[in-house]
């Protein structure tokens, strides 16, 4: 499921927003404290909207701060439509503004079209049929579990997520996994996939299929 964080120290907005954007069937997250996202994983959802007048913290100061901790689009909520307050927020790495007041159907379309057209490379969180992989700090979770998986685990199981559906062989997996200079065991492979799927079984999760004769892949 989509994700959103919505971040407006009006309650009223707050509400219009969650029914709006829950009818269309993404999870919202509602923060009237904007100090509060500090607390929140970032890298977990996949849009957020920022008002830009807050007491506290203006939404122009926290994009700023949150930027390099959020791989997706930042769209300011303001009735500032001055050209240079325009150009601040687009130029902090806002993506976008909605301008107050806005409508239910306005503000569906811009989201929309936000998440159609979102192509910039994650360098955070990256989730994969609601499997969250933290780039970084080479974590996985799944249903807020931890999978403790040992580095090439890890590296194995990130490589098939992030080519979801591709099929890879035993030694084009060892490749990239343990470089070109060693000579591939296929047996390393198969061991690693066994103890993947053995630490997976314990959270409900089956994500890698054998597809026989040629290699696994990534459901």
């Amino acid at each position: 499921m989509i994700r959103i964080l919505a971040v407006d120290d009006e309650e009223r907005i707050l509400r219009l927003i969650r029914n709006a954007l829950e009818k269309e069937g993404y999870e919202v997250t509602a923060v009237s404290d904007p100090l509060k996202i500090r607390k929140l994983r970032l890298q977990e959802y996949q849009l957020i909207l920022l008002d830009v007048m807050m007491p506290g913290m203006d939404g122009f100061t926290l994009c700023e701060e949150i930027r390099d901790l959020a791989d997706c689009p930042i769209l300011f909520l303001t009735a500032k439509t001055e050209e240079k307050d325009i150009m601040r927020g687009l130029g902090i790495g806002g993506d976008d503004y909605i301008t107050k007041p806005f409508g239910i159907g306005e503000l569906r379309a811009r989201v929309a079209a936000h998440l159609r057209r979102e192509t910039r490379e994650k360098r955070h969180m990256v989730s994969v049929d609601g499997v969250q992989f933290y780039l970084k700090e080479k974590r996985v979770r799944y249903r807020e579990k931890e999978i403790e998986f040992t580095k090439s685990e890890y590296a194995i199981c990130e490589y098939l997520a992030l080519n979801h559906g591709q099929v890879f062989s035993k030694d084009r997996i060892y490749e990239h996994v343990f470089g070109y200079e060693k000579e591939s065991d296929n047996s390393v492979i198969t061991e690693h996939i066994k103890n993947i799927r053995a630490k997976c079984l314990k959270v409900g999760l089956e994500p890698v299929e054998t597809v026989w004769g040629i290699g696994y892949r990534w459901r």
